[in-house]
């Protein structure tokens, strides 16, 4: 069974804990909250204290995507805003800063995570392979969602679950970018155990069975 994240970037921001609500009522697991600073990524959405709001508000697990330049200086205030898992990219920053960061991360008590942009391969990972409890393989460029999937990123979550196999094989691969009721099965055939999606089951007509159908 996969955990579904429904991302709030395709929510309605003038109802948002109506729709945080909708995704509990209709049995996501997660809520994925992407965060972006117009810098390593060419667009602005949500910062801390929305973070801060949505905890307010639910007990799913908050799954924060940091798509910001040097998380480092902001893991403290997104932990203490209620963050569950906290993600960085490890395009964003220098290895040695990525390291120091997932161990800040660790030690505030939130789960660590890595993410991989398109062009970056799996070997990339290496480093931090054994502090991370997940690795987020994003299948669209990161900023914008309602993107189209992009199934040329499959064997590299393969070779991701193959990677973890013999350092960390209980880390969680997660998948983002254009997941629907059609990519989500290549994507679980490939080893994703996470699967963010956020247009897709925000546009369903039947979000509880589209759900029931992301979840296997």
């Amino acid at each position: 069974m996969a955990y579904i994240a429904p991302s709030i970037l395709s929510a309605d921001f003038a109802n948002l804990e109506r729709d945080i609500h909708n995704i509990e009522q209709n049995g996501g697991d997660w809520v994925h909250v992407d965060v972006m600073d117009g810098l390593f990524v060419p667009n602005i959405t949500i910062g801390i204290p929305v973070v801060r709001a949505i905890r307010r508000v639910t007990g799913l697990p908050l799954d924060v995507h940091l798509m910001i330049r040097e998380p480092i200086r902001y893991v403290r205030q997104f932990a203490q805003a209620g963050a569950d898992w906290l993600c960085i990219h490890i395009e964003a920053d220098t290895p040695q800063n990525n390291l120091a960061c997932l161990e800040q991360i660790r030690a505030l008590g939130c789960k660590s995570a890595i993410a991989l942009k398109p062009g970056t391969a799996a070997e990339e990972a290496i480093p931090y392979l054994e502090m991370c409890g997940m690795i987020l393989v994003m299948t669209v460029e990161p900023g914008f969602g309602g993107q189209k999937f992009m199934a040329d990123m499959m064997p590299k979550l393969a070779k991701l679950r193959r990677m973890l196999g013999n350092v960390n094989p209980g880390c969680l691969l997660e998948v983002d970018g254009g997941v629907d009721a059609i990519t989500h099965q290549a994507c679980k055939d490939s080893g994703a155990d996470v699967l963010v999606t956020g247009s897709a089951y925000f546009k369903a007509a039947d979000r509880a069975a589209f759900v029931r159908l992301i979840q296997g």
